[in-house]
Formats: C-alpha cells, structure tokens, sequence
C-alpha cells in the first residue's frame, strides 16, 4: 500500500465485537476505548488504579456507564485468564511507563512489564487464540540511537530496565505469534501526549508537567534541551492500535509509530508557552540520574506501519498542546 493510502476500513470491524483494553485507565487506553464505543464495540477496560501510574477515573468520566470495568492486576493470571473469555480483541496496554523507578524498583518492573506477560499470552492461546492482539511496546527498546530516524532495522540496546522489560514482554508476543499463531502486533510508541495523561510529576512524561506549570504560572524547567524527539497526539495513537488490531500484514510485526514532526525540547516548552499565553522557561543541566538513562536525540522511522495501513498523524503538534492545555484547565483538579 503506498505511503499516501487512505487508511485501513474498520469502521465495521468492531460494530458488535467485545474489546478487552488492559490499562484502560490510562491516557491512551482511555483514548482507545472512547474511540471502540464510537465504533459500536462492547468495551471492557481492566486496571489496577495503580497510585504510580496514569490510571485516573476522570479519564472515561464521558464513557463511565457504558464500559464494563474491572479493578484487576495484570499479574493475577486466573483473575484476568477469565476476563478474557468471550472478547474478540485484546489491546495488551497495562505496563510500568517511568525509566527512573524500573532503576530505582526493578523488579516491580519487572513483574508487570516482562512476566506477567508470558501468563496473559497463554491465556490468550487458551482462551481466545484467534483474537487480535495489540501490545502497546515503547521506543525505549532502541536506547541510544546510532543513525536517525530509527527505523525498525536499528540495534535494540535499551539503557534502563524499563527498555529491556518492555522488550522482553514485546518479544513474547512476537514469539507467541510466529509459534503459536496469536494474532500478535506491536507497537512501538514514541512520546504519547494529550488529555488524561500524567501530571502530577515526570513519571510518565516530562510533557504532563510542562503543561501543568504552564497552567499554574510556573516555571517549566528544561533538562539540556538540545534533545530532538517526535511526539504522538494520544488520539492518533489510539487510530494507530485500531488499524493495527485490523491490519493482517501487520501481524507478527514489531512497528514504529512516530509524529508529524521533529523538535528540539527548548523548542517544545516554547511552542508550550506561546500557546498557554504565557509563562517561562529556565535550562538546567540534565540531573545525574537522568544522565544514565538519557538517549539524546530521537524520531523514529515509521514509514512501514504507514505503508501497510495507511495511517498518518493527523493532529499536529500546535493542536495538541492547545487541546492538552485546554483539557487540563478544565479538569486540573482531577490531575493534581
């Protein structure tokens, strides 16, 4: 298909189905499971309301009613083995996001982001093994990259235990796929924003407090700032899982997701500002801890995934902040 395809038709494909979203508290399952709904699907979202994690019951406050949920722990094998009967999809998204605690606590990264996985993947052999099966991976795999845009042909040598984690869980599903015939795709996701994500602090992403001390009138402070990344509006990267769950040229595959365009940090926190209307900046060198696990510059290379599906960003990154920014003045008290 070539690169300026319309997407993928699945408009019909959910009409009916039964969609199973693990972390569907969080931005983006939250985004994904708005979007099932409108697409006629019967929708349940499993999460722990993990207090670390993005999980927040604000973010389906629109869908409350119309979602089945389920306060589950991905790492309660017989807890979710039954949750998954009946469902006709699977959008694998509940993981531990933040680099610096998978440094600071291991293995609580560990258990949820690489060994719960391997349980929920014979679940899923067991109990619904032709069901499309979405793992939402991460860019952090690639570490340090060596040449730009990374592509998916780029060495994996990720540089924090999150990295090899998250590596690790993607490997089984692609493993799963080629052994066992689970209709397995991958994600890799670059940096995700918009409404409902993390701002209490940098866990998730430094983005979500940016905005926050835009709001409050507060200085954002920039780590180094040089950094080049590519970031994904949460609703383009809920499209991006839909068409990946449809897509069977997908499957088995490990596929970049990228944004629509590049910029520096100092960049960013000014396009930040401009659109809040206000507020400041101060550069600050990168914190030690920080300077272990940071991989300079990044953008992915997600030519392949927009071959085979069709898709494109198709909010921009001015968008997204201004929508960002708006949603948070509106609900901050639900973030903070």
């Amino acid at each position: 298909m070539p690169a300026d395809a319309a997407p993928l038709d699945f408009t019909s494909a959910f009409h009916g189905a039964r969609a199973l979203v693990t972390g569907g508290l969080g931005m983006i399952g939250a985004a994904l499971s708005r979007r099932l709904l409108e697409l006629g699907a019967e929708v349940t979202i499993v999460d722990a309301l993990v207090p670390e994690s993005s999980a927040n019951l604000q973010n389906i406050a629109s869908i409350r009613e119309r979602v089945r949920l389920e306060f589950v722990d991905v790492r309660r094998t017989d807890a979710i083995r039954a949750l998954l009967a009946g469902h006709d999809y699977l959008f694998n998204l509940a993981g531990q996001s933040s680099h610096t605690a998978s440094m600071t606590d291991p293995l609580a990264d560990l258990d949820i982001n690489c060994r719960a996985q391997l349980p929920l993947l014979e679940a899923c052999r067991q109990v619904i093994p032709q069901a499309p099966i979405v793992f939402a991976s991460t860019r952090q795999i690639y570490g340090r990259p060596t040449y730009l845009p990374v592509d998916e042909r780029h060495p994996l040598r990720p540089i924090d235990v999150n990295g090899v984690n998250k590596m690790a869980g993607e490997a089984f599903h692609m493993l799963y796929s080629d052994v066992f015939g689970l209709r397995a795709t991958a994600l890799r996701l670059t940096n995700t924003y918009g409404p409902g994500m993390r701002i209490k602090d940098a866990r998730q992403t430094f983005v979500g407090i940016w905005l926050r001390k835009a709001i409050e009138g507060l200085p954002i402070e920039v780590w180094d700032g040089t950094q080049k990344r590519d970031f994904t509006y949460v609703d383009d990267a809920a499209e991006a899982l839909l068409l990946a769950a449809n897509c069977p040229h997908a499957r088995g595959h490990a596929l970049n997701i990228g944004g629509d365009t590049v910029v520096s940090l100092r960049e960013l926190a000014e396009l930040v500002i401009a659109i809040n209307g206000g507020g400041e900046f101060v550069v600050r060198p990168l914190p030690e801890e920080r300077r272990r696990i940071e991989i300079g510059d990044y953008y992915a290379d997600d030519a392949q995934f927009r071959r085979l599906t069709g898709w494109r960003p198709r909010v921009t990154l001015e968008q997204g902040v201004g929508r960002s920014l708006a949603y948070f003045r509106e609900h901050l008290q639900h973030y903070v």
